[in-house]
């Protein structure tokens, strides 16, 4: 993963000098085995052979063939208001102004004093964490899920508490399962709506219990845009909570398919004399940093106002590509587990072979997906494929799938 390998070069730049007594003490915040593993050795050495296979794993919309109105960024980023520096802690008043208009396309009330503009989410994620939790406290997280998570935890000293999603069908929350894992340590709890990579979004009812626990809930949306099917039981957003206190997640990366322009948000919802508080505290919190970018807070009210046409021909392909993988695997020992929202699908093999196995064989047949293990799945064999692919690409790699299955299940 992109976290890790720049985990791995920093470290590796931090070599004591050659001819000193120099002792170096590293905390240890970042991951401990910082080799790449065997699977990310064997993908490296495939895309480097005469004949490199297709990555059915992309997630970078920049690199998916998608068209972008260079005359529209260039002229949100050539304001010349952008070689004036205005220095305020929770963003500029226009662009804030923006991301409450975006919440209200989403049927969402709220207010410029409610959002703090950040340099990413994952920026956002160490702010929230710094503000609920002291070091070696918890926040529960589900699993499966994203990844950096565990790590953006553990640069706060925070620790992440799995709890599992589950599947009958379609994919839960497992409120019991949640109750249980709370602690005296317990902080906050983490969740992603939809989730990435299940794609299963945060119910109402779900939310209702949720917010039942006394919790602070952290909500990603940055895949909210993007339903695969509609559904009246979903929360639109954790925004819809009047009680507790929530905060929702999501940025430009997803919104506009521009993840090089470094922009994110959180909003702040639920009780008002808890929304003050936090919004203080966090106030005072980015006022210490003030990492977002002058040119992006300007651009941001035009590249909002326009991101609609993107996020449709995003979410064409994400139907598409659905469709086309459905259909690969119709007939088959493979089966595309249900997916409501979101980038991602999962597909669950058969468990003639391990999860390894399989991606070691699909891997030789010129195809490249994530493994089940990188998202912390329970059982095997599982893997995830990235709906961004391009479609012709996914096509042929879904056909290779569905061939590799037939042949080692008749």
């Amino acid at each position: 993963m992109g976290a890790e390998r720049a985990a791995r070069l920093v470290s590796d730049s931090l070599e004591p000098r050659i001819g000193t007594d120099s002792t170096f003490m590293f905390s240890s915040r970042g991951p401990g085995n910082r080799d790449p593993n065997s699977f990310s050795r064997a993908v490296a050495a495939a895309q480097t052979s005469g004949h490199p296979p297709l990555d059915l794993t992309v997630s970078n919309p920049t690199s998916c063939g998608f068209h972008y109105d260079f005359d529209v960024l260039a002229a949100a980023l050539g304001d010349p208001a952008i070689v004036r520096y205005q220095p305020g802690p929770l963003g500029l008043q226009a662009a804030r102004d923006a991301v409450v208009g975006r919440w209200a396309d989403r049927g969402i009330a709220t207010t410029p004093d409610r959002v703090l503009l950040t340099a990413s989410t994952s920026e956002a994620y160490a702010f929230l964490f710094k503000l609920l939790c002291d070091p070696g406290d918890e926040v529960l997280a589900p699993q499966p899920s994203y990844p950096l998570f565990e790590l953006l935890a553990g640069y706060e000293a925070v620790r992440l508490v799995p709890c599992p999603l589950r599947y009958d069908g379609s994919w839960h929350v497992d409120l019991d399962g949640m109750r249980a894992a709370r602690t005296s340590r317990t902080r906050a709890i983490l969740v992603v709506s939809p989730n990435n990579p299940t794609g299963s979004y945060l119910s109402r009812l779900e939310l209702r219990a949720l917010l039942e626990l006394g919790l602070p809930i952290i909500c990603d949306e940055v895949f909210a845009d993007y339903p695969l099917r509609e559904d009246p039981h979903r929360a639109r957003s954790v925004l819809e909570a009047t009680s507790g206190l929530v905060f929702a997640l999501d940025g430009l990366s997803k919104a506009a398919a521009l993840p090089q322009l470094k922009l994110g948000w959180i909003t702040a919802g639920g009780d008002a004399a808890l929304v003050e508080q936090a919004m203080s505290r966090l106030e005072i919190m980015a006022d210490s940093y003030l990492s977002v970018g002058t040119p992006v807070q300007h651009a941001a009210p035009r590249l909002l106002g326009v991101c609609h046409a993107m996020a449709r021909s995003i979410a064409e392909r994400l139907q598409r590509n659905l469709r086309s993988l459905t259909r690969a695997c119709a007939g088959t020992a493979a089966t595309v587990l249900d997916v409501e929202g979101g980038w991602y699908a999962v597909l669950r093999l058969p468990a003639v072979a391990t999860e390894e196995e399989w991606v070691a064989a699909l891997l030789d047949d010129g195809v490249v997906v994530q493994p089940g293990w990188f998202f912390d799945f329970s059982g095997e064999p599982f893997v995830v494929i990235s709906l961004l692919t391009p479609e012709e690409r996914l096509r042929v790699g879904a056909d290779k799938i569905r061939k590799r299955v037939n042949r080692w299940c008749g």
